[in-house]
């Protein structure tokens, strides 16, 4: 007899086959659902797993299993996260449940309990941990890998990847991913790289998600019966689109649509608040928030007023009072009284928690917010908003994504709090419903590696390793796993192919002579006479080599074959076959030990820049081994060459900020003079001769230094103040602390790495973490 899931669960508990995963669920005062018992149970037999399930639906009780099991069985737990956000909400749901001696935190600038049982980190820590061999991974029994799906992260992707290739067997991985397609493929590849691992997919939503469009005042639902598009929803589309014919003036005249804070009124009057509404734009966040706030929009009570004034109070006291006006502090305070609020990576930190908190309480009911709140943060609401189906990726506007468009919705419904969540999608005339249903039904979001080596990594892996072994271990990347899974696609292809083309010779033979000879010979004069259209030849020396071969055609045995146009037929066909295995071959042979080739010639780069001889790391290679970041070959460069040695605290600030930051626009950069310019010049200088050394092999570039942010680091360092830095300036007080926070990073980087710059390092780092910057907390 088959048991249901349960009924097995049941009988497991009575056996006490799972003592453990037991324990731990009665600690809930609710019933764990299927996909938690199941990992738990694969976590307590020794195994590996992989979890992919909706947001919202409950993944990290997983990864608190494995918490709950070093605290009754000893050893360590490592639970790491994307970003320092999420490290420092996961570090204070911990420390509330096991109190603060046996959690620890480790977010790069923020260090506390760093030798506890259990440790939060951003990833990063944990890989640098690796490379430098630390006595802190001795002991470590377990990994949680939260949305470990940012692997597919372009610039930081490749750091999850070298966790899961390089550490202990001995450590078991709990990897937490959000929904995708292709968890059977990625768990094949963790099975390869990590051992026994099982693979758990959820789709179910703890909370069920309605879809509906606003139609002009009407909010009406996306589908109708049996998953299919509302025919009311279609119809009202069809008379819009309906036009007078041949009237080119009369374009669809849809409904007019209701502003941004008649939208939160409407909602408020539905009973849809708290509601997130994603804006693909800083400006228009605040541009919405300011729109409610000035149709008098007010979404809280007396009470809930006075919650959120001490919130405000408590959270911002180390804000320094001339700051305020710069920051927006008084308009930010008066939306937030009214339960209105903006949230974006352009906000001070200390602000995005403020709201984070109020909005999780229930005190903030409108949140505007761009696509980084998806990130995992634990806000849910009961509505999620999508102004647009579109973004701005930097270089042009692209339709989101399902899997992007899952993300966002994923945030509607509220556990334990609302039965349903609802998705709100804004029509307008660009809009269509049958691809907003079509996007609101994909369930295709396939996972894809983003791994590549970097200097950084290649240096670390060949110190450890050895290049072989170190060539060895990336070829075990899910990069070339997936290239490697596409290359037996495109073998099975060119098999099929050849096979075909085969039997097609066959067919195509001749009794009086080679037709395949005779066929290429027809082929070229073809070929020749296409070129006489456009190439840049002498016509007469086309047509001469055009006569040649049609003299030689009529010399050929098959020339005169009276089958010779069935035989050509049969012959072409072959040809063409031939030319699409050439180009499956080739597209093989590309994607063949991609990124072993890569790994090779960044070899040649170090070799060449004097980094490694042969297996050997030179002291500059040690050096670089503890930089990391896009720039890593750079900064290394730029310190072998002594040009930081002689700058002042504050132009050391300037000129490593160039390494760190990206401009939002292409202005020209505000550069400071003096011995900051010549250090520029200096710099430009580096970066064109490794901008060169990687042209010639065919090498991915890397980016080039980014003067943006020198003018205003230096001031900052100078001991200038907030507000006559930002005044007049288009930079964000998020981005400014987000900047700055990243040049002390990369100072606490170098300090390590160059001891001859640990005086001036302390100075610059000194001077700089003050006032926002020492107060933005862990946040960033």
């Amino acid at each position: 007899m088959t048991l249901s899931p349960s009924e097995s669960y049941a009988k497991s508990k009575q056996a006490g086959k799972f003592p453990k995963t037991r324990k731990f669920s009665e600690g809930f005062p609710f019933e764990l659902d299927q996909f938690q018992i199941d990992a738990c149970h694969a976590l307590e037999s020794g195994k590996g797993v992989l979890v992919a399930a909706p947001t919202g639906a409950g993944k990290t009780i997983v990864g608190e299993f494995a918490v709950d099991l070093v605290i009754n069985s000893g050893g360590k737990c490592f639970y790491t996260t994307p970003i320092k956000a999420l490290s420092n909400q996961k570090y204070t749901e911990l420390v509330a449940k096991y109190g603060e001696d046996r959690i620890g935190l480790l977010t790069g600038d923020t260090s506390v309990n760093s030798e506890a049982q259990i440790v939060v980190m951003t990833t990063e820590i944990l890989r640098n941990m690796i490379y430098s061999n630390s006595q802190t991974i001795n002991d470590l029994k377990y990994v949680v890998m939260d949305e470990v799906h940012y692997l597919a992260d372009k610039f930081r992707g490749a750091v999850w990847e070298e966790i899961l290739i390089h550490l202990s067997d001995a450590v078991q991985i709990i990897s937490l991913s959000a929904t995708v397609s292709n968890a059977e493929e990625f768990g094949e590849w963790l099975q390869t790289v990590r051992g026994e691992t099982e693979v758990i997919v959820s789709e179910i939503r703890p909370v069920p998600l309605y879809q509906h469009v606003l139609f002009g005042n009407r909010l009406l639902d996306l589908f109708g019966e049996n998953q299919k598009l509302n025919p009311e929803l279609t119809r009202l589309e069809r008379d819009t689109y309906r036009q007078v014919r041949g009237n080119w003036r009369d374009r669809p005249k849809g409904p007019k649509p209701l502003s941004r804070s008649e939208i939160i009124e409407k909602l408020d009057r539905e009973n849809l608040l708290p509601a997130i509404t994603f804006i693909f734009s800083r400006n228009n966040c605040d541009a919405a928030v300011r729109q409610c706030l000035a149709a008098g929009i007010k979404l809280t009570n007396t009470e809930e007023r006075s919650e959120i004034r001490s919130v405000i109070a408590r959270n911002i006291k180390n804000l320094a009072e001339e700051d305020l006006v710069v920051l927006g502090y008084y308009e930010w305070a008066d939306a937030l009284e009214r339960g209105i609020a903006a949230h974006h990576a352009g906000l001070l930190p200390a602000f995005k928690v403020t709201v984070e908190e109020l909005f999780q309480k229930g005190y903030v009911k409108a949140v505007f917010a761009t696509e980084t709140l998806a990130l995992g943060i634990n806000m849910p609401a009961r509505t999620v908003v999508l102004e647009k189906l579109s973004k701005w990726n930097g270089e042009a506007h692209v339709a989101i994504s399902p899997g992007e468009y899952t993300q966002l919705t994923g945030r509607a419904g509220r556990r334990g709090i609302d039965i349903e969540g609802n998705a709100v999608i804004l029509w307008n005339n660009d809009l269509d419903s049958t691809s907003v249903g079509g996007l609101a039904s994909t369930r295709t979001y396939p996972l894809k590696s983003s791994f590549k080596p970097t200097y950084n990594m290649s240096i670390n892996l060949i110190s450890q390793f050895g290049s072989e072994r170190a060539r060895t271990s990336l070829e075990s990347s899910l990069a070339q796993f997936q290239a490697d899974k596409a290359v037996v696609g495109l073998a099975k292809q060119i098999r099929k192919n050849e096979k075909l083309r085969d039997e097609l010779y066959q067919q195509a033979k001749c009794h009086l002579g080679d037709f395949m000879q005779y066929s290429e010979m027809r082929s070229q004069i073809k070929k020749l006479e296409s070129d006489n259209k456009r190439s840049k030849r002498k016509r007469h020396e086309i047509e001469e080599e055009i006569g040649n071969i049609r003299k030689l055609l009529k010399n050929h045995a098959c020339h005169s074959c009276p089958d010779r146009e069935n035989h050509s037929r049969f012959a072409e066909r072959a040809q063409r076959l031939q030319r699409e295995i050439d180009g499956l071959t080739e597209r093989i042979n590309s994607r063949t030990n991609v990124i072993a080739k890569r790994f090779d010639l960044i070899k040649v780069i170090l070799d060449k820049f004097g980094y490694i001889k042969a297996d050997e790391i030179a002291k500059s290679g040690k050096m670089l081994a503890k930089i990391y970041g896009e720039t890593d070959l750079l900064v290394a460069e730029t310190v072998q060459a002594g040009i930081l040695n002689t700058l002042t605290p504050a132009d050391l600030v300037a000129v490593v900020s160039t390494y760190v930051y990206e401009s939002r626009n292409e202005e020209a950069a505000k550069v400071p003079r003096g011995e900051v310019a010549v250090a520029l010049a200096s710099i430009s200088k580096i970066y064109a001769k490794i901008h060169e050394a990687e042209s010639e092999l065919n090498l991915e570039p890397m980016r080039a230094p980014d003067f943006g942010f020198c003018w205003a680091s230096q001031k900052w360092a100078a001991g200038q103040s907030l507000t006559s830095i930002l005044k007049g300036s288009d930079l964000t007080v998020g981005d400014f602390v987000r900047s700055m926070k990243q040049i002390i990073d990369l100072l606490r980087q170098l300090r390590a790495a160059a001891p001859q710059l640990q005086p001036i390092i302390d100075q610059s780092l000194t001077k700089i973490d003050r006032g926002v910057i020492t107060y933005a907390g862990a946040a960033v």
